[in-house]
């Protein structure tokens, strides 16, 4: 019986079925049938081809990782023949051919352990366990970090730093030191001395012999790392230090104070991630290989920690001589002075619009509070989700936010994977958060929180959730505490105001109309002002018509005309609708923020030339198929548009609609879309839609009416009553015309 290296249960091998995908494996078969499906294994590239990349498993197999399963184009990839890579292997065929998936994760140290799969001797063993790990242990080896331990003459000698995740050099000296073990009692470490060696070591009471002397004479040039005695070991004196500071510390012995955000047990030591005011740092305890240091410390306890800091493979780590859980008053003014600083921190100054705009300066305080619960978030670990409507304007301003976002996290967190764990953005069809997509959001969450560790993300809603459709998908995350900002250009019901922790939108100050990316956008100016001027223009670019000058100037001077402003709108509308179910960060970013400062149109003149031609000829097929309608002496137009609609191809009848109230308003009082259980209504008057639909309802009783999406102006029915709900349409919206 054994234990998982990771979470410590007790299991037969070293990783329990809830964290094998949580670990990484070093593959020692030599046929593909050996390897185990759904594991992460390190490989080789070997070669590229148009369809994706030929990676090496082991030194007798290779897999194909398809371009389909990139999160980003093939041509982007930044890989060479040769360079080491992290895959899951998805399926293994009968024919011996192996298909591979993608890892977010491609550094050792972003898996939370790291066993063998041998199947010589078995399918998840430590690397101790192997040949490898028994010549290790005796030869020691570089890459992992070297440390010095007592041996039994006085002197010192270099000795292999555990397997793991996290290289401990360093750690086998305090393990096996006159001082006792990390997590230890001394009376266990007492144990663990031969009666030999304990008879050849130094008294603690004083003096050497002259064998033990001169040993030390003969070693001294071989190890840089000072000895610690049991004489001097209580000498050392740990300064106060804070995590941002550490870089210029290497060597020295600290004492920090912080928040423990994350353990992970390696098959060498146990790794605290620490957090204080200034960042997060990993402190590797170690007691014995793959066993678990400090088993009282816990995720979220609040501790005093004492160590070295020193640097593996390029990271900052402390190694840990001592973790103290702070309880009562001590805890208390640890807690208050991180709080307080966090709240320094991620506060922005004063707020400056991108542009002059009333609606953001009535909004000045709500937009603040939205961008300093957005930095709070990146500062404390805690992802961010933005959920947007899947339209121009809620892919400009979701982009807003990610430009400004991601930066903060990668500079908060060392792993090359931090822009995938800690930032996402997922479009939201016709901008209602419903149960559905709350299901989906809670399983993830609850899932990252059980397999990864993860905090419960800040969910931001962006020209989305503004309406009471959204209610029952907010109150599901509100059963968990998860923490929701909306940022929406519609009128805000009431209830939803009280069910999220942020509004910014318009329609609370009685401020004057505006967009979404228009909000997002200063939102996310103040998130991260290095970015500010990469913002400039996307304000200009999410209005339609009757764009604000101050944002037509804005952009101007940001590079963007007036024809740069439509192509990119008229792009990105077609971009929406084709990544509604599968969004790719990398071509939005490519419209949105390219950086080909000569050629801002490039791309986006091309896709729009797309958008231009399909919504053209769709729009002159329309035309020639709408019903005039005269009711009660207003001009509607009805379009059936399951007959005059292309299904599921471009432009999608909400947009097609948009263009063709832009083309007939001055003509037409209203356009009524009506497909089998949905109407959408178009018209420049002031109409409710809730209150519209309460009133088609009371008129059908039987046919199921009910608001859909206020931003899409849509309405569901039953089909079968589809004749009956378009005559009290007509009727009822005729009366606000």
């Amino acid at each position: 019986m054994g234990s998982c290296i990771i979470c410590g249960t007790s299991i037969e091998g070293h990783i329990c079925d809830l964290h094998e995908e949580d670990a990484l494996f070093e593959f020692r078969g030599n046929r593909p049938n050996q390897l185990t499906v759904g594991r992460y294994y390190r490989g080789k590239v070997d070669g590229f081809a148009e369809f994706g990349v030929f990676v090496d498993i082991g030194d007798s197999v290779t897999g194909l990782l398809h371009r389909s399963e990139l999160d980003r184009r093939l041509d982007s990839l930044d890989w060479e023949p040769g360079d080491d890579v992290y895959v899951q292997v998805t399926n293994v065929r009968d024919n011996g051919n192996v298909d591979l998936g993608w890892s977010i994760r491609q550094a050792e140290r972003e898996f939370r352990g790291h066993l063998v799969d041998d199947p010589d001797i078995g399918h998840a063993v430590l690397l101790e366990e192997t040949d490898d790990g028994e010549e290790a242990s005796a030869e020691g080896n570089e890459d992992d970090g070297e440390s010095t331990t007592q041996t039994a003459d006085g002197g010192a000698t270099q000795v292999e730093a555990s397997a793991g995740g996290v290289s401990p050099a360093g750690d086998a000296d305090r393990v096996a030191g006159a001082g006792g073990s990390v997590g230890e009692t001394s009376d266990d470490t007492a144990d663990t001395v031969d009666d030999d060696t304990a008879d050849d070591r130094p008294s603690a009471e004083g003096g050497q012999d002259d064998e033990s002397s001169n040993a030390d004479d003969d070693t001294a040039d071989e190890s840089p790392t000072e000895e610690v005695t049991e004489n001097d070991e209580s000498a050392v004196e740990y300064e106060d230090a804070e995590v941002g500071e550490l870089s210029d510390r290497v060597g020295d012995d600290i004492r920090l104070e912080g928040t423990i955000v994350g353990i992970r047990q390696t098959s060498g030591p146990t790794v605290f991630e620490l957090q204080d005011s200034t960042g997060t740092v990993d402190c590797a305890a170690f007691v014995e290989a793959g066993v678990r240091a400090y088993p009282e410390v816990e995720e979220g306890d609040v501790a005093r920690l004492e160590g070295d800091v020193r640097e593996r493979r390029g990271e900052l780590q402390v190694e840990t001589e001592t973790l103290t859980v702070l309880e009562g008053e001590e805890r208390e003014a640890v807690e208050q002075r991180l709080a307080d600083a966090l709240d320094d921190e991620a506060r922005p100054d004063a707020v400056e619009s991108l542009a002059e705009d009333a609606a953001i300066a009535a909004l000045s305080g709500e937009l603040v509070e939205a961008a300093t619960q957005i930095r709070k978030a990146v500062l404390t670990d805690r992802p961010v989700i933005v959920r947007h409507a899947n339209t121009a304007d809620g892919y400009l301003a979701g982009s807003a936010l990610e430009r400004a976002t991601l930066p903060l996290v990668r500079e908060q967190h060392r792993r090359d994977d931090a822009q995938y764990h800690y930032f996402d953005r997922r479009p939201l069809e016709g901008g209602v958060y419903d149960m559905d997509d709350a299901t989906k959001d809670t399983t993830t969450m609850l899932d990252n929180r059980e397999r990864h560790g993860e905090e419960l993300p800040l969910f931001v809603f962006v020209a989305a959730g503004g309406t009471r459709e959204s209610l029952d998908g907010f109150d599901l995350l509100d059963v968990y505490g998860a923490p929701s900002i909306v940022i929406d250009d519609v009128d805000i019901d009431e209830t939803v105001a009280e069910a999220v922790d942020a509004v910014v939108a318009p329609s609370v100050v009685d401020a004057p109309e505006t967009t979404a990316t228009a909000l997002a956008a200063n939102v996310a100016a103040h998130v991260n002002d290095d970015v500010r001027a990469d913002l400039m223009h996307l304000p200009a670019v999410s209005f339609w018509e009757g764009a604000p000058t101050a944002y037509l100037d804005a952009a101007t001077d940001a590079g963007y005309d007036a024809e740069a402003v439509t192509q990119l709108r008229e792009a990105v509308a077609l971009e929406a609708h084709y990544q509604s179910y599968e969004d790719k960060r990398e071509l939005i970013t490519d419209l949105v923020f390219g950086d080909d400062e000569d050629d801002v149109g490039g791309l986006a003149g091309h896709i729009a030339e797309q958008f231009r031609e399909k919504v053209d000829e769709e729009v002159s097929t329309a035309r020639v198929n709408l019903e005039h309608r005269t009711v009660n002496g207003a001009d509607i137009a009805v379009l059936d548009t399951d007959a005059y609609v292309h299904q599921y191809e471009f432009p999608p009848e909400t947009l097609l609609l948009d263009e063709l109230h832009r083309e007939m308003s001055e003509d037409t009082d209203a356009i009524v879309g009506i497909a089998t259980d949905t109407l959408y209504v178009r018209t420049n008057a002031d109409v409710d839609i809730h209150d519209l639909s309460t009133e088609i309802g009371e008129w059908v009783p039987e046919g199921g009416v009910a608001t859909r999406s206020v931003r899409e102006g849509s309405i569901r029915f039953l089909a079968g009553a589809r004749d009956s709900v378009l005559d009290a349409t007509l009727d009822r919206l005729s009366d606000r015309l």
